[in-house]
């Protein structure tokens, strides 16, 4: 007979049960600030993203200061699991990205890059080429997960070929791609959108980059939420991106990580309900028949598969699973 643990082992992915495997919350950290570097080692979001783009000065000696003081930060012995930590370089359009590259992937602690204004696949091609050729200076052990950020009307049209992208040097040496990002405001400027509370004006995008990051087996980042003081704002806003499919949400303000990570796992109740549904699946195919009902509802095969991900999730998650019988 199978059991809850036997079903979901042979779900589709192949999860890392670990609490720190989930990635939900991606809190910005400026890299041009000695305090908010140390701060960081604080924090508890599942991925911290030290920034040298946007939350550093356009001032090329502001740039090259920041990036010295990631590299020289990087180098501690006493900085967060590498699996945690993730660098948002310049843009490939800038003079400063590939000395970003070229210094940051150094230090064997970066596992993650987050790549802002990727507008089609040659981007991705671009950037691999850098990333092979400091690694073949500087060797990884570990494969460098690619996450692009979607800022453009150019980057969502191109969606499905830069999430299928993949590198010519291979995994090991040219990256590997991990997850779709949508960056709102640069994508609103570029698209004349105006963004609103209601967030209506963003419906279409973001589930076509939900949806497209799901069709390529890619974590799906939500935006920002820029109301950081607002916190009911955010919780709502939390669950509307989990209901479109995110698996998690981007942060600027550690008071936000909470709630990002309480929001974009399985609620108790869902927990229940896909336990009961596994139960009574084990139930079933003990006595041998092909359905089941669960208070007054047929389960099928689509449902099964969904509460399969709920335990995977919960279980990612560190959640307790209830024990049913």
């Amino acid at each position: 007979m199978q059991t809850l643990r036997t079903v979901v082992s042979k779900g589709t992915r192949n999860f890392n049960t670990s609490k720190s495997a989930i990635r939900r919350s991606y809190l910005y950290v400026p890299s041009s600030s000695d305090k908010l570097l140390e701060k960081s080692l604080t924090v508890k979001s599942d991925i911290i993203i030290y920034d040298l783009e946007d939350s550093v000065s356009p001032a090329p000696a502001d740039k090259e200061s920041a990036r010295s003081r990631l590299y020289k930060f990087l180098e501690r012995k006493d900085i967060p699991q590498p699996e945690r930590i993730a660098v948002r370089v310049n843009d490939i359009n800038t003079p400063f990205f590939q000395q970003d590259i070229t210094h940051i992937l150094q230090s064997p602690s970066v596992r993650t890059l987050i790549l802002p204004k990727i507008h089609s696949a040659q981007d991705l091609h671009y950037v691999s080429r850098h990333i092979h050729q400091t690694y073949q200076k500087h060797p990884n052990k570990d494969p460098l997960r690619i996450i692009p950020s979607i800022e453009s009307a150019k980057g969502l049209w191109n969606l499905g070929a830069i999430a299928g992208w993949t590198s010519e040097h291979g995994t090991f040496q040219g990256g590997a791609m991990s997850g779709l990002l949508f960056a709102a405001e640069d994508y609103c400027a570029d698209t004349s959108i105006l963004r609103t509370r209601s967030r209506q004006e963003l419906l279409y995008t973001r589930s076509q980059i939900a949806i497209t990051a799901k069709a390529f087996s890619l974590e799906a980042i939500d935006m920002v939420c820029i109301h950081y003081k607002d916190l009911e704002y955010l919780k709502d806003e939390c669950e509307d991106g989990r209901r479109l499919g995110f698996s998690g949400k981007q942060a600027i303000h550690p008071t936000q990580i909470e709630i990002i990570q309480d929001t974009f796992v399985p609620t108790a109740e869902e927990i229940l309900r896909a336990a009961k549904i596994l139960h009574g699946m084990e139930v079933a195919h003990a006595s041998q028949k092909g359905a089941i009902g669960l208070d007054g509802e047929m389960i099928d095969a689509p449902m099964i598969k969904q509460a399969i991900k709920i335990i995977e999730i919960a279980k990612e998650a560190g959640l307790e699973i209830p024990q049913v019988k």
